[in-house]
């Protein structure tokens, strides 16, 4: 009889895994998304203190990385779901928005800002990216 019952229960928790699981996605998504809104301000935070950002430029700098970094994390979600085990391809993805953000920056910041941005370390990682275009090329 007690076989039975630990069988029993064995199977249920089994059968009922998945909904769990499923109830705990939206929850794990919510934390993801509330560490990217964090991260997102502290680099906004960290890069208006920096560069002296004008009110209208942290402005555009939040909306940039908002955007930019959610269509990243959306497309890397993509790759996780189909399953795809290729570190290539994630690594491009990263490389597609972070170039984008590269490039939506130059365009916000002034000459002084700009130059202050790549001393932090934006020109080594321009370089990186550049050097896996070609190589993927």
């Amino acid at each position: 009889m007690r076989y039975k019952s630990i069988k029993f229960f064995g199977i249920s928790a089994l059968l009922l895994l998945p909904l769990w699981l499923g109830a705990q996605q939206p929850q794990d998504e919510a934390a993801e998304l509330k560490q990217l809104r964090e991260a997102i301000d502290r680099e906004v935070d960290n890069y208006t203190e920096l560069l002296d950002l004008e009110v209208w430029q942290t402005f555009y700098l939040d909306s940039i990385l908002t955007h930019d970094y959610g269509e990243m994390r959306g497309e890397l979600r993509n790759l996780q779901q189909a399953k795809m085990s290729n570190s290539d391809l994630y690594i491009q993805v990263q490389d597609k928005w972070t170039e984008q953000i590269y490039n939506s920056l130059q365009k916000v910041f002034n000459e002084e800002q700009w130059a202050k941005y790549l001393k932090t370390g934006a020109a080594r990682d321009k370089k990186a990216r550049d050097k896996r275009a070609a190589k993927r090329k």
